[in-house]
């Protein structure tokens, strides 16, 4: 079975109601293991409201939340060095070095927020 990482957008999209976002999580389900980053959850409690809680966690419990370790943290700080051409986020580094350690797909729906090379991607229009 695959593995792939939902990067934050899709999370945001499905916790909005957004109809592609949760059909491509529902397809997914069945034919991959799920996992966000833990700063896929930062990011997302920090623009959720109070009365969102409740969903959030729920959606959150939902997927296996990777930790960062120095191996994602090294091929992160390696990303944001040597990426050239888009003024690339921290954040994002770090959920493209958690998809390339864990050897998992990325799936977004800013495929310009990852150019790099070394990762499998899938995008997704949400």
């Amino acid at each position: 079975m695959k593995r792939v990482i939902i990067d934050t957008d899709i999370l945001i999209n499905f916790l909005r109601g957004r109809n592609k976002a949760k059909d491509f999580l529902v397809s997914m389900v069945e034919e991959a293991d799920l996992f966000c980053s833990v700063i896929t959850v930062a990011e997302i409690f920090a623009g959720m409201k109070d009365h969102e809680r409740e969903k959030t966690v729920e959606l959150i419990d939902s997927l296996e939340v990777i930790e960062i370790t120095r191996d994602i943290a090294e091929k992160a700080g390696r990303y944001k060095r040597e990426e050239k051409g888009h003024t690339l986020e921290l954040d994002d580094c770090l959920i493209a070095a958690t998809a390339f350690v864990e050897k998992a797909y990325l799936a977004t729906g800013n495929g310009k927020h990852y150019p790099m090379t070394d990762i499998d991607k899938m995008i997704v229009k949400v």
